[in-house]
């Protein structure tokens, strides 16, 4: 008798299903997904944006820059000095020389804070800029 209990245990072990393969495919999946994401960089505040009619999208945007309605500049969600703007515009547009500027003002910003960025930019080494609005 002690034959069959024994036996019987064999066959409780052979019907499990193994899973570790299919655990090792879901974790090489989700590393695939990890290192293959785009991470998108936020500028740190919400800002209302001017309404416009005509616009054209910028799919390559890497640097966002908001300015709020009290003109603070904000990049990377920390708030910059308007002197340090550039700098932080050089190292930002080092780690991808193909990425764009968007530059995100509040409709009660003022001019001056705007073109303070844009120079900033220029003088930074990148050429495409661009200003973000609100498509109606």
């Amino acid at each position: 008798m002690r034959r069959k209990q024994g036996s019987i245990g064999v066959d409780e072990e052979e019907n499990e299903i193994n899973l570790t393969p299919m655990l090792d495919v879901v974790f090489i999946m989700l590393i695939f997904f990890i290192v293959t994401a785009t991470f998108i960089k936020e500028a740190g505040i919400q800002v209302e944006r001017p309404d416009t009619v005509t616009a054209d999208s910028q799919d390559d945007a890497s640097i966002l820059i908001a300015i709020s309605a009290n003109d603070e500049i904000w990049v990377d969600r920390q708030k910059r000095d308007p002197r340090a703007v550039r700098s932080v515009i050089e190292r930002l547009h080092a780690e991808n020389p193909k990425g764009s500027i968007v530059i995100q003002a509040d409709e009660k910003s003022t001019h001056e804070t705007l073109v303070i960025v844009m120079e900033a930019a220029k003088s930074a080494g990148v050429a495409n800029v661009a200003i973000a609005s609100d498509n109606n």
